[in-house]
Order: structure tokens, then sequence, then C-alpha cells
């Protein structure tokens, strides 16, 4: 069961890496993980493309969003 956007408390570099796939900033060099958490994806906030890439999810923008 997914955990719902209010008790799901996403670790500092995971809303940078939010925040990252909202702007489509793509940087390797940043000391984040070059792929999003395995917790982002499990709980829908990112999805893959069909291209592999990821891709921030309407419940991904919806977190940031609450976040602001």
């Amino acid at each position: 069961m997914p955990i719902e956007p209010d008790t799901f408390a996403p670790t500092p570099d995971e809303l940078e890496t939010l925040r990252r796939l909202e702007q489509k900033v793509v940087q390797i060099d940043t000391g984040l993980p070059a792929e999003p958490s395995v917790r982002l994806m499990d709980e829908g906030y990112v999805a893959r493309k069909a291209g592999g890439a990821a891709a921030l999810t309407a419940r991904g923008l919806a977190l940031l969003r609450h976040r602001h």
C-alpha cells in the first residue's frame, strides 16, 4: 500500500531529485545518485518513460508543491 503524501518523509536527496526532474535538469556531477531512489519509484512519485528515462509523476509533482 503506497504511503500518503502527508506521511511520506522524503530525504533531502529525494526532494532534490524530484526538483531536478521537475525542472528537467540532468547533472551527473552533483553528488546525487544518478538514478532516483527505488522508494520514489515504488511509491509512484517517479516513473520510467518508454525510453527508460526517469520522469516525475503527477503524484511526485503534488508532493513537491506540498513541500514548498
